[in-house]
């Protein structure tokens, strides 16, 4: 066991045939190191919580155990409660309603054992071509998402979890994707100043405990084009100018972003002499152990390390609090889905009645890449449920499924999705985009489109009650 191991968060990942099972083995080998905690991805939460109780049985100091639940603890546990997306949320633009968003988020979280929440994105979503970002953020204009990342940072806070206020000082103008390359923010500091840094610092003052970096170059800032979370520049800045006094994280250290040219074991030592933290994600922890206790004394300052690991241990301390209470799961849902319903909205046409049995075309823009899609049949079983039928002859509707996801490395809708919807938007009653609403400009013809935000359960079921509503 070596101190600097401390550091280090692993990822486990959750896999349909093995659950957690397959991943005992690492967390045997990186409780052996020190680690200071895991990032959980994928699924269920009674498994996440078994194999925390079983960690924070076996470890030696207390763990931080984080998630991404940008959209709620659904977002990676399937049998937990979803939210709308930043976006949808921003759409509202009613922060007491964000704030709860983050409250039951955060209760959710602390009962499965996750004490370390990577959320809010605190990112503007200004760039059209942004293929990262989109429905992430809460918006464009920096005081609107201020007042969002605040009020869910209130919230979540108040219930007991650290939060991460990301991508500090924004991925919002990139047209890359950090996971793919490195991208490049030509703004400069007195721009960045007056837009996107003021939701990072809107976040620090609601009470962030952690702020993660992007892996993005601002040459106008840092000449060297180093990524912001190698930058001690950009790292000081977030320290004297924002005052920020908590844990710096990188993000994941397996995007090229921060890897070319360098590896994991320079970039994690780079990483923390620049001021970094914690080190999210690396794929071999014990190579970049190894790599910090060889760097130590040399180009990584003793002092520094010292630092770095006091923040760590305040961060667990101050979240190793007693198990929380069941959140009430019925109540949690049922505001989600009211929620959701407000989000819905219609981008262009005149919501006409739509005549039984209903036909659903499919085109989806989020299959081929290496992460398996969502369920995307969950709108037509709503709308059974609701006793709406199914089948050609009346209305037709097509579902077009387009997120944010780290391998398409583009913002808009793809060549094979604008030939189906080529061939289906004509004929179409109505087209649901589960996407951002600058993709409609992408629909072709005149049918109405029903703005859905995002292809998770929950938008699908808001979706189904929608068109229910409005069948002739």
């Amino acid at each position: 066991m070596t101190p600097v191991a401390r550091l280090v968060f692993p990822a486990l990942r959750w896999r349909r045939r093995t659950g957690f099972e397959h991943e005992r083995p690492r967390v045997e080998r990186t409780l052996a190191l020190g680690v200071g905690g895991y990032i959980f991805f994928g699924g269920t939460a009674e498994a996440a919580r078994a194999l925390i109780r079983d960690i924070r049985a076996a470890a030696v100091h207390p763990l931080l155990f984080a998630a991404d639940f940008e959209r709620g603890v659904g977002q990676q546990f399937t049998d937990r409660t979803h939210l709308p997306a930043p976006a949808a949320l921003g759409f509202l633009g009613k922060p007491e309603l964000t704030a709860r968003c983050g409250r039951i988020t955060a209760r959710q979280a602390r009962h499965v054992g996750i004490n370390w929440v990577y959320a809010p994105v605190a990112d503007l979503d200004v760039e059209p071509d942004n293929p990262i970002v989109q429905t992430r953020s809460f918006g464009d204009l920096p005081d609107h998402v201020g007042a969002q990342v605040g009020a869910w940072i209130r919230g979540a806070e108040a219930e007991g979890v650290a939060t991460s206020v990301k991508h500090y000082p924004g991925h919002g103008r990139t047209r890359v994707d950090s996971h793919e390359t490195l991208p490049t923010v030509d703004a400069t500091l007195e721009v960045l100043t007056a837009s996107d840094l003021k939701p990072f610092a809107d976040g620090i003052a609601a009470g962030t405990r952690s702020v993660m970096c992007a892996h993005v170059a601002y040459p106008a800032w840092d000449s060297s084009g180093l990524p912001a979370s190698l930058s001690a520049a950009v790292l000081r800045h977030l320290r004297t100018e924002l005052g920020f006094d908590g844990v710096i994280v990188t993000d994941a250290l397996i995007m090229e972003g921060v890897l070319r040219g360098r590896g994991a074991a320079g970039a994690v030592v780079a990483a923390v002499a620049a001021g970094a933290d914690a080190l999210l994600y690396p794929q071999d922890a014990e190579a970049v152990v190894t790599a910090l206790d060889a760097a130590v004394g040399r180009s990584l300052p003793g002092a520094r390390l010292d630092d770095a690991l006091a923040r760590i241990a305040r961060l667990a301390d101050g979240v190793s609090g007693p198990e929380p209470s069941a959140p009430d799961l019925a109540d949690d849902a049922a505001f989600a889905d009211a929620l959701a319903d407000l989000t819905l909205h219609v981008l262009r046409g005149d919501a006409l009645g739509l005549a039984q049995p209903l036909e659903i075309l499919i085109v989806d823009d989020d299959v081929g890449g290496p992460y398996a899609v969502g369920p995307r049949d969950l709108i037509e079983r709503r709308l059974s449920d609701l006793g709406v039928r199914l089948g050609k002859g009346g209305s037709r509707i097509v579902l077009v499924y387009a997120e944010p996801r780290s391998w398409k490395g583009r913002a808009m809708l793809g060549d094979r999705s604008l030939v189906a919807l080529r061939r289906a938007a004509p004929s179409a009653a109505l087209i649901i985009l589960f996407g951002h609403p600058r993709l409609e400009g992408q629909l072709e013809g005149t049918a109405p489109v029903l703005c859905g935000w995002h292809g998770q359960p929950l938008m699908q079921h808001a979706a189904a009650r929608w068109v229910a509503a409005r069948l002739r």
